[in-house]
């Protein structure tokens, strides 16, 4: 295997909510359903087992109709601190580990994304269909749907 570094790709974003509520919504699967997914999708969490070995599986329907699925294992979990899975993103992406890492800021909550793949040929793969737009619709969409719960 390729050093990681050249396997992953990052997104940072800083969220203007306490690192509790930024917490909740990513973990939850009733927040989950709302910001999941990039925009236009809807999503539905079909399992959601949050600990250590735990599965989930979520299921996004674009308005076209078509579905993907995403589905992992969580290997990791530190409370306030990050998060490490296994994942899959049906049909487009198969085979990688996400890390989505929180760090508090004050009453704003710091936020890093990693994707790591399998080979550093399938990152840059990866980048090339849309990795940062996907990415980050997603997280624009959990933005929004955090502003929602802090009033």
């Amino acid at each position: 295997m390729s050093k990681s570094d050249n396997r992953t790709l990052t997104l940072e974003r800083t969220f203007n909510a306490p690192i509790t509520l930024v917490w909740e919504a990513w973990t939850q699967s009733e927040h989950i359903a709302n910001w999941w997914g990039p925009k236009g999708m809807e999503t539905r969490v079909i399992k959601h087992n949050f600990s250590v070995g735990g599965e989930w599986e979520y299921h996004m329907t674009m308005p076209d109709g078509t579905d993907f699925v995403s589905d992992g294992i969580y290997s990791a979990i530190i409370e306030f601190e990050k998060i490490i899975s296994s994942a899959n993103f049906r049909p487009m992406t198969e085979g990688v580990e996400i890390q989505a890492l929180f760090e508090k800021n004050g009453d704003k909550t710091n936020f890093t994304f990693h994707v790591v793949h399998p080979t550093e040929e399938y990152s840059k793969q990866q980048e090339k269909m849309g990795f940062m737009n996907g990415w980050g619709s997603v997280f624009d969409r959990l933005k929004e749907y955090i502003g929602t719960l802090t009033v």
